[in-house]
């Protein structure tokens, strides 16, 4: 609680009106994921994660499918888009509470998730697919992606919620980002080129987040 509170009191510094993106990192104490969920969330305007924040951040604060120990293999759209969708509901910016949230970024091995609260954000399209792109250059340490060296993993179709009817995506190579939205949040997901044997891979979350982040769009709110 003092650490989410010292991290509060220095976001408190920066000055109006500057956008605040955080990067969580991995964390096994459950009080203090509850504490940045409730005190840190709020006062920051964007969000990065891997799955296994993600599925300890449900679990700590008793969001969606938080029953789930583990990920089996590629982590489940439908279940990532769920939590993502109750981070934003929950916690995020709305006309009855005081919260800058208004996007995350969720990254995974296989594929990244960009979800934003609409009216907030633009060319988030390009934002999410730097971000990608940069995984399968960075881990391969290469300048462009080499086609040899890299792999898709990403489910070519899948269902856009599983706790409601959410819909079917079917995944088009020719147009890899897919989007849809859900009462004022949108998402925007696209497939990761997996470098087959990683050269370079300390660092990779934020390097998908700075990417992402570079081509976002933010509209100031008055």
């Amino acid at each position: 609680a003092a650490a989410s509170r010292g991290v509060v009191t220095s976001i408190s510094d920066i000055p109006t009106g500057i956008p605040v993106h955080l990067e969580l990192a991995s964390m096994t104490n459950r009080e203090l994921m509850r504490s940045i969920v409730h005190q840190v969330f709020p006062a920051v305007t964007s969000l990065g994660l891997n799955e296994q924040e993600l599925l300890f951040l449900t679990q700590a604060a008793s969001g969606p499918h938080s029953s789930l120990s583990s990920w089996n293999g590629v982590p489940n759209v439908g279940i990532v888009s769920d939590i993502l969708f109750w981070i934003l509901k929950e916690h995020g910016k709305s006309k009855s509470r005081a919260s800058d949230l208004t996007r995350i970024h969720f990254h995974t091995l296989a594929y990244h998730i960009l979800a934003t609260i609409d009216g907030h954000w633009a060319n988030q399209l390009a934002a999410v697919a730097a971000g990608a792109r940069v995984a399968g250059t960075q881990a391969c340490a290469t300048d462009t992606i080499d086609a040899s060296r890299v792999s898709l993993r990403a489910p070519r179709e899948f269902m856009t919620s599983h706790s409601e009817a959410g819909s079917r995506i079917l995944i088009d190579p020719g147009k890899p980002v897919a989007e849809w939205r859900r009462e004022g949040v949108s998402f925007h997901f696209t497939p990761v080129l997996v470098c087959k044997d990683p050269v370079r891979t300390v660092g990779l979350g934020d390097a998908i987040s700075a990417e992402g982040l570079f081509y976002s769009e933010v509209h100031p709110q008055h």
